[in-house]
C-alpha cells in the first residue's frame, strides 16, 4: 500500500474511528460466521465433522476477505484510478481502530471518574469477554489495561502490519482473522473444535504484530516518562506465561510500563478461569494506570504507523530499482 494512502486511512481512523451506524466490513464477517456456525452445527455431530467444519468455514471467510477486497479496489480502479483509490483508503480505515479503542476504554475510566460504577461496568462489557457485573474499580481497571495493550495489537498495529507490506486485502483477510478468533476461538465448548482452526490461523497471524506492539510499547513508555526497562524486562521474562502466545506480550510489556500486576482470575459465563500473573507491581491497579495505558496505546500507535509508512515507502523504492 502506498505511504499516502496509508497515512490518509490513518488520519481518517484517528479523526473519525468507527462512526456508529455506518456499513463496516467485520460486521459483515461477524454475520458471515454466525452462518457457518449455524451449518456446521446442523451439518456435524461428531469432534471431527465440526473441526472440519470450522476449518471451512474459517478459511472460506479469510480467502474471501481477500479475494472481495482486491477484486473491488482492481475493479474500481481500472474504472477510475480515483475511485479504486478512494475505495482502497476506505477499506484500510475500516481495519484501523485507535479512536475506537481510546473512545471505547477512556469510557470506562470516565464512567469510574464519576463514582458511577455500573456504567463503567456496562461500558467495559462492550470490548471484554470476561463477566463483568461484580467487578470492583480495580478488577476493572485491570480489564481496561489488558484489553488495551492486547486491542493495540488486533486493532492497529496488526493491520498497519500487512498494509505495509502486502496491502488492504490482507488487512481484510487479517480482520477475518481477528473477529473469527473472537466468535469462535474459544477452548470451551461448543468451540472446542470448531474454532480450532481460527484460534491456531490468529496465533500465527499475529506472531509478528504482537512483538512489534511489544517493542512499541516499550519505546512509548520512554516517550511518555513510564518504565521502559521494566516494560522490556517483564515483557521478556512474562510474556510466555499467557494462555496465548501472543497476547501475553503486550500484556507484560505494559505490566512492566506501568509498575503493575497484571493477570489472576478473570470469570467467562459463571466459571472462573485463572491466569499466571504478569509483572511485578503488587498494588492494585487504579484509573491513573489506566489513563497511561491509553497514552502509551497512542503513542505506540503513532510510532507504529510510522515504522509502516517507512516500510511501505521502502518496499515501493525496492520494487521500482529491480
Amino acid at each position: 500500500m502506498r505511504p499516502q494512502r496509508l497515512l490518509l486511512a490513518y488520519i481518517l481512523d484517528l479523526v473519525l474511528g468507527d462512526p456508529q451506524g455506518w456499513p463496516h466490513p467485520v460486521r459483515w464477517m461477524g454475520r458471515m460466521i454466525s452462518w457457518g456456525e449455524r451449518w456446521v452445527g446442523r451439518s456435524s455431530r461428531s469432534p471431527t465433522g465440526e473441526l472440519l467444519g470450522g476449518t471451512v468455514l474459517a478459511n472460506s471467510l479469510v480467502a474471501i476477505s481477500f479475494l472481495a477486497s482486491r477484486y473491488a479496489i482492481e475493479r474500481l480502479s481500472r474504472r477510475q484510478n480515483t475511485v479504486g483509490l478512494t475505495a482502497e483508503v476506505l477499506l484500510a480505515w475500516t481495519c484501523l481502530a485507535t479512536r475506537s479503542l481510546q473512545r471505547e476504554a477512556g469510557g470506562v475510566v470516565d464512567a469510574l471518574d464519576a463514582e458511577d460504577l455500573p456504567t463503567a461496568r456496562e461500558r467495559l462489557s462492550r470490548i471484554v469477554g470476561r463477566d463483568t457485573i461484580h467487578l470492583d474499580e480495580s478488577a476493572i481497571c485491570r480489564a481496561v489495561i489488558e484489553t488495551v495493550a492486547e486491542s493495540t495489537c488486533d486493532g492497529v498495529i496488526g493491520p498497519l502490519t500487512f498494509f505495509a507490506v502486502a496491502g488492504v486485502p490482507a488487512a481484510m483477510a487479517y480482520k477475518a482473522i481477528n473477529t473469527l478468533d473472537s466468535m469462535i476461538g474459544h477452548v470451551e465448548q461448543p468451540y472446542t473444535y470448531l474454532g480450532w482452526c481460527a484460534a491456531r490461523t490468529d496465533d500465527l497471524a499475529n506472531f509478528l504484530p504482537a512483538r512489534l506492539t511489544a517493542l512499541c510499547i516499550v519505546v512509548a513508555a520512554a516517550l511518555v516518562r513510564q518504565d521502559a526497562a521494566a516494560a522490556w524486562r517483564i515483557w521478556h521474562r512474562d510474556g510466555s506465561k499467557h494462555l496465548s502466545p501472543n497476547a501475553g506480550r503486550c500484556e507484560a510489556a505494559m505490566a512492566g510500563a506501568l509498575g503493575v500486576r497484571l493477570g489472576g482470575t478473570n470469570t467467562y459465563d459463571g466459571r472462573p478461569c485463572h491466569r499466571e500473573y504478569l509483572g511485578d507491581g503488587q498494588r492494585e491497579c487504579q484509573r491513573q494506570d489506566a489513563r497511561k495505558a491509553l497514552r502509551i496505546a497512542l503513542v505506540s500507535s503513532v510510532l507504529a504507523c510510522s515504522m509502516a509508512l517507512a516500510c511501505s515507502h521502502w518496499l515501493i523504492r525496492r520494487e521500482k530499482s529491480q
